[in-house]
């Protein structure tokens, strides 16, 4: 696993609270010591994967709103800057502009897609809607060309586009770097000025880190030199200097992000954190006396631990859209997190495990060009009345980011390599109102599947499996009688940071027994089914 990791944000102007804070990531004390790109995000659900890609090979990186000011971006000091895609055509008067500071500080610039057109239109380029969109694989074919973007690379590469629109002639001075069956300009070069059709962040573009890779090296210059051990000594530093002699709370959900948080918190401030887990009823089954146990063991702090199970039962009541469950929960915490906040404080700080796919989908003032996918219960799902001052210090790093930083600091793998789980927890997971009896069917049905995935080794190959009850009953023959009993649905993806996952081949025998399991040692549910989904179209969680 790649080690490399962005700065923490430690928050600017928080839109929940008005509070200004200081974002580390932004001061240039920060981070002169690392090469660093920014990435203009025009909207499209790729831009967080540019992100990931450029981490990945040991840089510093930044996704910025489209229109972000040259002010914000100078304390960063990049060395190149990268155009996301977006739903947009760059013809239409609304369209979003590239911003005049992208050309006048003569940075090396990537376009993709959107971005391409971008750059194609500003410098005398013809874009227009193409006859033939392209939306999925295709094939380029690379010119001979001085530009290194493609340096190493073949001549023919499999790519993976999603446009409308094309590139029909490219500027005055730009070479033409690669062609498609519908794309007649599929790459352009001027210099340190490129543009690519194609998507090279996705997985689908096999050979893209490599393409990644040669604009960051062969044409900005940048240095792999940002690592989980750098990013731990800059969160400390920036952590100490704002919580001061202030104590903090955190809200641990005993999962690895909150966990990790809890680790480099506690590392930079001590015992003037003060770890707070809540029970809120919604929790898988065994899973409050394991975080208790395991939380306890590995860090010998002094963990509050509440019972507010009927608080969240009685908040959730007759509550069914997803949305609003989100937001009853995220409420609901800070709440008794106020409330214990009064039994042990005083606490000027509200620590949380938020990362970076949490802000993508909920679209916050961080990510305003993107479309809103869900409300995450700590993003999007907090009161207007918040008292506390949000700290959120892997605000900006994906799962797998978080768990090398968790090795770095010395975490177990128990907690580490724990998979993924929603906040609002099994609310999310149960279609409909949220009773307890549905909770007590849907814990023993998921600890089935769990155990059985388990118990065939396949953990560490799976990113998350679970179960989902349906709000709806099926007919079924039990021991010649007639049933009729729940619809059980059984989840289960491989992914790399959960922004895009696929389904799980599991193999049939597996997924027999966990049917034949849930069937006979579950009473209330007689049909299983299981999702073939991938993300997208579908995400990962059912709400």
């Amino acid at each position: 696993m790649n080690s490399s990791l962005p700065s923490p944000e430690i928050q600017n102007v928080d839109d929940r609270t008005g509070v200004e804070l200081r974002s580390a990531a932004n001061d240039p004390g920060t981070s002169s010591a690392f090469d660093t790109v920014v990435v203009l995000d025009f909207g499209s659900q790729y831009s967080q994967l540019i992100t990931r890609r450029i981490r990945e090979n040991g840089v510093y990186c930044e996704l910025l709103a489209h229109d972000t000011p040259w002010d914000t971006v100078a304390g960063l000091e990049p060395k190149g800057v990268v155009l996301s895609g977006g739903p947009a055509s760059v013809y239409d008067a609304a369209a979003p502009r590239l911003p005049e500071w992208v050309l006048e500080q003569n940075l090396p610039a990537l376009g993709i897609c959107y971005g391409m057109g971008l750059l194609a239109t500003s410098f005398g380029g013809r874009v227009a809607a193409s006859e033939h969109r392209e939306y999925g694989p295709a094939t380029i074919s690379v010119m001979p060309s001085a530009s290194p973007l493609f340096a190493g690379l073949p001549d023919s590469i499999e790519v993976w586009m999603s446009h409308g629109d094309s590139i029909e002639s490219a500027p005055p001075g730009f070479s033409v770097l690669a062609t498609s069956a519908n794309s007649p300009v599929a790459g352009m070069a001027k210099d340190k000025i490129v543009g690519l059709q194609f998507h090279p962040e996705v997985a689908h573009t096999p050979l893209g880190a490599d393409i990644i890779r040669n604009f960051l090296v062969h044409i900005c210059g940048c240095r792999p030199t940002w690592t989980s051990e750098s990013f731990i000594e800059v969160a400390i530093r920036d952590i100490q200097a704002l919580v001061g002699n202030d104590r903090v709370l955190l809200a641990l959900s005993g999962g690895v992000d909150s966990s990790v948080a809890a680790a480099l918190i506690h590392r930079a401030i001590g015992g003037r954190l003060t770890p707070v887990f809540v029970d809120n009823g919604l929790l898988r089954q065994g899973e409050a006396a394991l975080v208790r146990e395991v939380f306890t063991r590995a860090f010998g702090m002094n963990l509050v631990f509440v019972d507010a199970t009927e608080r969240f039962l009685a908040r959730l009541n007759g509550v069914s859209d997803p949305e609003e469950k989100r937001r009853a929960v995220g409420a609901e915490f800070i709440r008794v997190f106020e409330a214990e906040a009064e039994i042990h404080g005083p606490f000027q700080f509200l620590a949380q495990g938020t990362l970076y796919p949490d802000v993508i989908e909920s679209t916050t003032a961080d990510t305003r060009a993107a479309a809103k996918i869900k409300t995450h219960h700590n993003v999007g799902g907090l009161p207007d009345d918040l008292q506390f001052t949000l700290l959120e210090p892997l605000r900006f790093l994906f799962k797998d980011e978080v768990r090398a930083v968790g090795r770095s600091l010395g975490l177990p793998d128990e907690i580490v390599q724990r998979q993924p789980f929603p906040g609002p927890g099994l609310s999310v997971r149960i279609l409909g109102p949220v009773t307890a009896p549905d909770l007590d069917l849907l814990r023993r049905a998921d600890a089935i599947v769990r155990d059985e995935i388990e118990g065939a080794g396949l953990q560490d190959e799976v990113w998350q499996y679970f179960a989902v009850l349906l709000p709806v009953s099926s007919v079924g023959v039990m021991g010649d009688y007639r049933t009729y009993g729940r619809v059980c649905a059984v989840r289960a993806v491989t992914s790399q940071d959960a922004m895009t996952a696929d389904w799980a081949r599991l193999p049939h025998e597996l997924l027999a027994r966990i049917s034949n399991r849930i069937v006979n040692e579950v009473h209330g549910i007689n049909r299983v089914v299981y999702d073939i989904s991938s993300k997208p179209p579908a995400t990962i969680e059912w709400e």
